[in-house]
């Protein structure tokens, strides 16, 4: 058996066991590794790479609609934790408590930061006096801490990074019209920046984040048909503002409480990606957020001018703007051929003795292993175009796949049916009542994931009580 082969079959065929196939990607990728303190991982830097290709690609979208970036402290004072109450009680089960500065046990335990509401409130009751205050569209880009149970690289740790926004507003309509606005956002980063389809839509009442008025999120489908909550944005209302007394005078000399929003995507999106695009050799990985969007890979560097061509050509597509990685390590091209691969870069640049004898190079996308023979002339302009089209196949792969597993279901013995046998989301019409929400948690373990953009049809049931209907829902189970 060669080292190629080994590599290869180091990870679990994905069909055989999901779970571990996850787990050897993001290990034998080189994403993260485990540290020595339970439920946290290491980021390493390949994996860094890639959250640090989603900050970019998000930080952009985030101010070209006129947000700025802020940071707030990473503790927060329990008296401050508890001035909102059901913000503090969804919180509680997983805050982390600092007790002790040095040997000095403090006045106040302080909580490290799961969230970070009413840092910003505390913040905003300070900095706002008059409706020309507002609005206020901050974001921070920090690291939080919530004590889960049961951990998994990216998917669920105990410390994970994201991006949270925090905006104050003079209006609810401004506030309502930021949630929304911003879940359009997320949606087009995951559609055109990560190639993953989601539905998006309002959360239940039972779903929605501690404090909030509304929630409303995008939700993808994993390869094994679970849903991935991928980014989730909040109505807070004023709530917020009157536990920290956050008011300002309006245009008519009014005294008025702010209207809030908050909103985050973190790095479970790299399990996203992972889940979605992966194959049996690895990660492939959206251009748009790929360390190395292609590598180029001298084949017998040992003859004549072959190095040097490979090295011409990299440098001439780094210069056009594009992340490209030369490969003349000292190991066989078949290896560096899976390696790669397994990484998920995009497209491999093959050249080799007879390449330069025909002034070309052979290009091969990782998603089909398509072979492009380019002309070296015509690399820069064609490369980006490889990358492009990369990108449209995995995507329509992923929605192909998603829109196949979505199914319509009216009667409770063929939803919790479909939900033991067919893995995906079903769409099924719902009362509103928590009792029938919690029922299908009980039965099938499966959540309600987002109301449907339509309205539920005149005369629809709910399919668990047979009740008026009142929303169509999308149910699945979920990372």
């Amino acid at each position: 058996m060669s080292k190629d082969e080994k590599m290869v079959q180091a990870i679990t065929p994905r069909d055989e066991d999901f779970s571990r196939w996850y787990t050897d990607i993001c290990l034998r990728a080189e994403l993260c590794s485990y540290s020595s303190v339970r439920g946290f991982i290491i980021l390493r830097p390949y994996g860094y790479g890639i959250w640090e290709l989603i900050t970019r690609e998000l930080d952009r979208r985030f101010k070209e609609t006129g947000h700025q970036n802020i940071m707030m402290p990473l503790l927060i004072p329990e008296s401050m934790l508890q001035k909102e109450k059901d913000h503090v009680e969804g919180f509680a089960p997983e805050v982390a408590w600092v007790t002790h500065g040095g040997d000095e046990a403090l006045t106040e335990r302080l909580c490290i930061r799961p969230t970070s509401e009413t840092l910003f409130c505390d913040h905003y009751a300070e900095v706002i006096e008059s409706w020309r205050d507002l609005p206020k569209l901050y974001n921070q880009w920090v690291s939080v801490v919530r004590w889960e149970k049961t951990t998994r690289p990216f998917l669920r740790t105990r410390e994970f990074f994201w991006q949270e926004g925090h905006t104050a507003h003079a209006t609810a309509e401004e506030a309502m019209d930021e949630t929304l606005d911003m879940l359009g956002v997320y949606a087009e980063f995951y559609e055109n920046a990560l190639a993953i389809p989601v539905l998006r839509g309002l959360k239940s009442e039972s779903e929605k984040f501690a404090g909030a008025v509304r929630t409303y999120a995008v939700e993808a489908m994993m390869h094994d048909g679970k849903a991935l909550q991928a980014g989730t944005t909040h109505y807070l209302g004023d709530g917020f503002a009157k536990a920290f007394n956050i008011q300002f005078t309006d245009k008519d000399n009014t005294l008025r409480f702010v209207h809030q929003t908050s909103w985050g995507i973190s790095s479970r999106s790299i399990g996203g990606i992972i889940m979605v695009h992966g194959d049996d050799d690895g990660l492939i990985l959206p251009p748009a957020v790929a360390p190395y969007q292609a590598v180029v890979i001298p084949v017998a560097p040992h003859k004549t001018g072959v190095l040097e061509g490979a090295k011409e050509l990299t440098d001439r597509l780094k210069a056009a703007g594009l992340r490209v990685l030369l490969d003349d390590s000292d190991r066989t091209p078949g290896w560096k051929f899976a390696e790669h691969e397994m990484k998920g870069v995009p497209v491999r640049l093959e050249i080799g003795p007879r390449d330069l004898e025909k002034r070309q190079c052979v290009a091969v996308s990782r998603d089909n292993r398509e072979k492009t023979e380019i002309p070296l002339g015509q690399a820069v302009k064609t490369l980006p175009l490889l990358l492009e089209a990369l990108h449209d196949r995995i995507f329509q792969k992923a929605k192909k796949s998603m829109d196949a597993r979505i199914y319509d279901v009216d009667s409770w013995q063929d939803f919790v049916q479909t939900m033991e046998t067919r893995p995906g989301f079903i769409r099924a019409a719902w009362c509103g009542s928590e009792d029938c929400e919690a029922k299908v948690k009980e039965v099938t373990t499966a959540t309600s994931r987002c109301m449907a953009d339509e309205a539920v049809a005149a005369g629809a049931k709910c399919v668990v009580c047979g009740k008026d209907a009142r929303h169509l829902v999308f149910w699945g189970k979920a990372y």
